[in-house]
């Protein structure tokens, strides 16, 4: 933290006086000459948002942020912050940030006036210049811009007229600062007439007050398209006073939706130490939100959050977890099975249509599951036929005869050594996943398993029944009959 000094000894310092667009701009070069990162973290913009960002920065725009949710809207607004410089001076007491070279409150104007080069600077860290409001429908234009304070003027006993009785809203106080207000389209259109000003000529009035306060603010907004027709919109006079509107997007690959999981998820280096995850299983959890996307039962106007994954991440490994506590093991690897542990991230992350409400959350989530464990199956294994001719043999024809005899269950709560036993002792599965996916690790060979027999049951050639300990596989013909 930088110590106080004089007006004098920041003159003598050599500090030049910059706008915030100034010093962004001059930092985001800075950076680009040095072939350092600009924004960190933001995976799979690099050749989209990113670019783009750059440009709007040096252009001086307002940013509008528009994109459906869990895009990483708000972090890129957050990163922004690394792009001021590391300490601002201030006129010592300021509520909004006054430069000591262009001061604008009366505050400021006057201790400059009294005390000239004597008046103490203080200094802002630039954690502290990023201001944060979401537009619910009950924001007012006290809160953003500022209203008359009535106590402070009797405390200083001061006429309605006078400046010093004025409380300042959170935009003047984000003065030289950036300002994020996310969910643009629930501001009631009246209060978002109030920003008319700020952003075009970058000063405010106050219940009619005559003064002029040029404020210097780098305004970022965020919003979703949905929210356009859902419950309201952006008044066309402020979009036109926006500069630059940016589409932001989701992951378009697994690998890259991967990264965003494992660098958000809060997993402990305890639970990675004792936890193994296979990448299979890591490509799986993906896959489901991919498969989310394109399911005809969820909202795809609302979109799916990457907080999808990255909560079903947590759950996975809290499944994990608790069978490490029950077994009372060392170690464990995350299985197929612990999937169903990530149902409640679903279900309260994706928005249904009709047609998914008359099925039912869960039932829907079961489904994605099913359909991402298809679609990994696919990739590494030769497809299941629907229809087979007899005395045909299909790679699959030895391990469905195998449960015409015998049937598989599989424990939650077992050791990692009694589950793949299980598995390992049906030689017909080994020899599948030996014959197709012996190049992959050994984690991901057991979790391929675990996949084939999954698959084999989706495609209605084994039968699986569930509980809340266990799994049982059995031939279809028995499931059928069982049933019945």
């Amino acid at each position: 933290m930088k110590n106080d000094i004089t007006f004098k000894e920041l003159k003598k310092s050599g500090y030049t006086d910059k706008t915030i667009n100034q010093e962004i701009q001059a930092n985001l070069i800075a950076r680009i000459k040095a072939k350092e990162p600009v924004f960190e973290g933001l995976w799979g913009y690099e050749d989209t948002v990113i670019p783009q960002l750059k440009k709007a920065i040096l252009a001086g725009h307002h940013i509008n942020l528009l994109g459906l949710r869990g895009q990483a809207k708000t972090r890129i607004a957050r990163s922004m912050v690394n792009l001021l410089d590391e300490y601002m001076p201030i006129v010592k007491g300021s509520e909004i940030n006054d430069s000591p070279f262009q001061p604008i409150s009366k505050y400021a104007r006057d201790l400059i006036e009294e005390l000239g080069d004597e008046t103490p600077i203080s200094w802002v860290h630039r954690s502290n210049r990023f201001f944060e409001k979401l537009a619910t429908p009950d924001v007012n234009v006290a809160d953003l811009i500022g209203d008359i304070d009535p106590i402070k003027a009797a405390t200083l006993k001061l006429p309605y007229s006078d400046e010093r009785v004025l409380h300042y809203g959170m935009i003047p106080r984000a003065n030289r600062s950036i300002f994020v207000l996310n969910e643009l389209p629930d501001l009631q259109a009246r209060i978002q007439v109030s920003l008319f000003n700020i952003l075009q000529e970058g000063d405010i009035q106050i219940r009619g007050f005559q003064l002029r306060m040029p404020l210097d603010i780098q305004f970022v907004f965020t919003a979703n398209p949905e929210d356009y027709t859902n419950r309201g919109s952006i008044v066309t006079p402020l979009k036109d006073r926006i500069g630059s509107q940016i589409f932001t997007h989701y992951p378009p690959t697994i690998a890259l939706a991967r990264q965003i999981t494992e660098q958000e998820a809060m997993i402990s280096s305890e639970d990675l130490s004792q936890i193994q995850i296979p990448d299979l299983a890591k490509d799986l959890l993906e896959e489901v939100a991919f498969a989310a996307r394109d399911s005809e039962y969820v909202d795809a106007k609302s979109g799916v959050s990457a907080r999808l994954t990255i909560s079903a991440m947590e759950n996975l490994v809290a499944a994990a977890k608790l069978r490490l506590i029950e077994s009372d093991a060392e170690k464990t690897t995350v299985r197929l099975l612990d999937f169903m542990s990530i149902i409640p991230s679903i279900t309260g992350k994706i928005e249904l249509v009709y047609e998914g409400e008359q099925e039912g959350a869960d039932y829907v989530a079961k489904i994605l599951i099913d359909q991402a464990v298809m679609i990994q199956f696919e990739s590494i294994f030769p497809r299941i036929s629907k229809l087979e001719k007899e005395g045909i043999k299909t790679p699959y024809t030895d391990l469905i005869k195998w449960f015409n005899k015998n049937h598989l269950e599989l424990n939650y709560s077992d050791t990692d050594e009694e589950f793949y036993a299980k598995l390992n002792s049906i030689t017909p599965l080994v020899t599948v996943v030996e014959e197709n996916a012996s190049e992959l690790s050994v984690e991901d060979q057991n979790f391929c398993k675990e996949l084939v027999l999954w698959a084999l049951t989706i495609s209605k050639k084994l039968d699986k029944s569930e509980n809340q300990s266990a799994f049982t596989f059995d031939s279809a013909d028995i499931g059928q009959f069982l049933r019945n």
